[in-house]
């Protein structure tokens, strides 16, 4: 029997020092995993600690392996399965340039608002969007401007937290 490939949102604490991030990654390639998003961030600047957010895929058994992995590099203070953890937030801010006249534009603007989404930058020709939410929000969104013209996009990847009380 195939076991099933999992998405997972793991969450890490690291030292915030050159070379950790090419740790992580490097843990990655060598093992042929793939990171399918990925974030990284100060969030303590007194303890000089950086969170990793990334998207991974594989079997139980190799999200396994992949946390272990990771908990073992030496500038890991912590690693977190939010997948795991139960209910969390996840969010997404991408970038959108859709470039359009006419009736186009027009309907551009008009699903911005259903999306909720910011005009950031305006020309006679051209918007940019600002977008957050889930994954499958921004990818909706994305489809439906590259049907309208869009040029470009950027996206920031998935940042995630638990729901509850509890910190990292």
């Amino acid at each position: 029997m195939e076991e099933k490939i999992e998405k997972h949102t793991i969450a890490v604490l690291v030292d915030n020092e050159p070379g950790v991030l090419a740790r992580v990654i490097g843990l990655f390639s060598g093992r042929g995993y793939n990171i399918e998003s990925l974030t990284v961030a100060e969030v303590d600047n007194t303890g000089h600690t950086s969170r990793i957010t990334l998207v991974t895929s594989g079997t139980r058994m190799i999200v396994e392996q992949i946390k272990a992995q990771l908990d073992r590099l030496v500038p890991v203070h912590k690693v977190r399965d939010l997948t795991d953890d139960g209910p969390r937030v996840e969010r997404e801010l991408a970038l959108i340039k859709v470039a359009g006249t006419g009736d186009k534009r027009i309907e551009a603007l008009r699903l911005a608002d259903i999306y909720k989404a910011n005009v950031v930058d305006a020309t006679l020709s051209s918007f940019i969007f600002e977008l957050t939410g889930t994954t499958d929000h921004v990818e909706e969104f994305i489809a439906l401007m590259s049907q309208l013209g869009m040029v470009e996009t950027s996206r920031t990847g998935v940042l995630a937290m638990s729901k509850g009380a509890a910190g990292f």
